[in-house]
């Protein structure tokens, strides 16, 4: 089996509820896909997505991964894309660093291989551990009387799994996040999410003053040195997210003891072949797991589905449903949702049934 063509398609994604907020002011009110379709000379044709959540979120520029697939894919064509490994040595052959850019490649060749098997392809990242993932929803920057309302509307929606987006001014939102842990139930998770928007001095003031409430604190700082000072006086757990970009530093936060839990992002680390092997070591070392995206649709939000489901459930922390959150579709089905829970659609591969005409035409294509 050789790769055929490659085609890229430009998709933006508005947002369903308006501008998504977080800390230091930082906006964004879509997501800014590129979807790539790899076909085979068998005829079969894999998917795959990478939607940066604007330009500020994570190290990746959605103008980037247009001008930087056209760059990649033509070393593709005439390559077997089962082998996957190979596929992601050579993109890192030919293109230094981006691991953004190689993302939606990657993906699309995970989904080929696994729809030329005829098997889901949570069968070939280590088996399906479970039927459906738990759900997180996200409470964003706003007043505290809005996010107290937000997370009311959610609880009452049926989640138990609130992410606050905190990182600003930390007296306010000391207040927000009390606000917020008042108007839920008790025993609502809740994840206060600063998206290393803190010095560790602010970090330490806002963990101090909110030791009464029962959370896990994500990303206070930037540096993995910055969050571990602030680990040595905290009594909660602590994720870490933006800090994990590689094995290497993944090896690192566990050296040092930075962290009980790791949210890997497939597109900052530059596709599923490094999203699975990050995650197969974290889970052997003991870390907490939360696989997901900076954001996508149904294509996207369908590869994280296959990768929580193959991770072992007592080491998984949550999920989230990317595609809920925008106006457009790209396929006939989707990840299938149901309460709080999410599963993955039937079929071979990601299971997710791409309509073309959704896309619009295709800005490169090669074969």
């Amino acid at each position: 089996m050789k790769i055929k063509s490659i085609k890229a398609y430009h998709v933006v994604q508005p947002f369903v509820d308006g501008p998504y907020r977080m800390s230091k002011g930082r906006v964004a009110d879509c997501f800014d896909a590129v979807i790539v379709a790899i076909t085979s000379d068998t005829g079969v044709t894999g998917w795959g997505e990478m939607a940066p959540l604007g330009n500020f979120y994570s190290a990746a520029f959605p103008a980037g991964t247009r001008a930087g697939v056209p760059e990649i894919a033509p070393h593709l064509i005439g390559r077997d894309p089962r082998g996957l490994a190979g596929i992601s040595r050579l993109m890192d052959t030919v293109f230094k660093g981006h691991p953004y850019i190689k993302a939606a490649l990657d993906m699309a060749c995970w989904d080929l291989a696994a729809r030329a098997a005829d098997v889901p392809l949570v069968m070939m990242l280590g088996g399906r551990e479970s039927e459906t993932a738990e759900l997180y929803r996200v409470v964003t920057h706003g007043t505290v009387d809005q996010m107290a309302a937000l997370a009311k509307r959610i609880v009452a929606e049926g989640y138990h799994r609130l992410q606050v987006k905190v990182g600003g001014n930390v007296r306010d939102d000391i207040e927000r996040v009390t606000a917020v842990a008042g108007a839920v139930p008790k025993g609502t998770v809740i994840f206060c999410d600063a998206n290393a928007g803190w010095t560790p001095y602010q970090a330490r003031q806002f963990a101090d003053a909110t030791r009464g409430i029962d959370y896990t604190f994500e990303q206070p700082c930037t540096t993995i040195e910055e969050n571990m000072s602030v680990r040595r006086m905290l009594d909660k757990p602590m994720v870490l997210d933006e800090s994990v970009t590689t094995l290497g530093e993944m090896l690192e936060i566990h050296r040092r003891g930075a962290a009980d839990g790791l949210t890997l992002k497939i597109s900052r680390l530059g596709g599923v072949t490094q999203t699975r092997q990050i995650r197969d070591v974290a889970v052997d070392l003991g870390f907490m797991i939360t696989v997901e995206d900076t954001g996508g649709a149904e294509i996207d939000t369908a590869a994280m589905a296959h990768l929580s489901l193959s991770t072992p459930e007592e080491r998984r922390l949550h999920a989230i449903a990317f595609h809920e959150w925008v106006t457009v579709r790209t396929a006939s089905n989707k990840p299938p949702v149901t309460g709080s829970r999410m599963g993955i659609p039937d079929g071979p591969g990601l299971g997710i049934d791409v309509v073309p005409d959704l896309l619009g035409k295709p800005f490169f294509e090669i074969s």
